[in-house]
């Protein structure tokens, strides 16, 4: 497989070399950036993304909210799932990072002694877009869009070819998609008992949040828990009007 990326003809080569080759025009103090970014940024990102998800979730306190945080903590269930997957992957492949067999290259992150293929940023994060977008399509797709930008990050950085981003792509969605009926077949009856229990309730469902009026609780919204007592509705006092 190494030898896939050994000729300069190759357009996975060529590819990475139009894309590496901005990194050499660019100022340092940009460089420098996409090199802080692409490395830990975008993953932090996502994580925040998780996060303002779940709190949105948790304050909307929809009757579903325990089926749309199953989702969310299979997001980032699903990105170590792949990286796990991605182990003997790299180690069947044994490709060689890009900079160790092309001269030229504009390399932003040194120390990267490990095989190329797939990358882990990049499978990483479109696990986690992908796992998002189960969970709520607005927050997926911004999930999505920054594993492409990471995607393209880690090539302009020099540390991976095209073709490994491609295929961390296809490795986080993957995971993703085809274990998310066993991850939420697992996952959501953990996430309805603690919605349940007293102690953990407030981590699914914000304290007042998501009226159950008209959810099938069967609780009317004039004479629930903190009616007033001896309170009319109107719609009563019209039936005794017209009596």
């Amino acid at each position: 497989m190494a030898g896939l990326a050994e000729s300069g003809s190759n357009p996975d080569v060529d590819l990475l070399y139009d894309i590496n080759g901005l990194a050499k025009d660019a100022p340092r103090w940009f460089d420098r950036v996409v090199e802080v970014v692409g490395e830990y940024g975008l993953l932090l990102a996502m994580v925040l993304l998780v996060v303002c998800c779940w709190w949105g979730v948790r304050r909307r306190g929809e009757d579903d909210a325990a089926v749309s945080v199953a989702a969310l903590i299979w997001a980032p269930l699903a990105a170590a799932v792949a990286v796990l997957v991605n182990i003997p992957i790299r180690g069947f492949v044994e490709r060689p990072r890009p900079f160790l067999d092309h001269q030229g290259l504009e390399v932003l992150v040194s120390g990267k002694t490990d095989y190329s293929f797939v990358s882990d940023h990049a499978t990483i994060t479109m696990a986690m877009g992908v796992g998002l977008f189960v969970a709520s399509r607005k927050f997926g797709l911004a999930g999505i869009g920054i594993a492409l930008v990471e995607g393209f990050c880690r090539v302009y950085m020099g540390v991976h070819y095209p073709t490994d981003v491609v295929g961390g792509f296809a490795l986080g969605t993957a995971v993703a998609l085809l274990l998310s009926p066993v991850a939420m077949a697992l996952l959501t009856p953990v996430t309805r008992a603690v919605e349940g229990s007293g102690w953990g309730g407030v981590l699914i469902r914000a304290r007042g949040a998501g009226s159950r009026t008209g959810s099938g609780s069967g609780v009317d919204a004039g004479s629930g828990a903190g009616a007033v007592p001896g309170a009319r509705s109107a719609e009563a006092e019209e039936r005794d009007l017209a009596a």
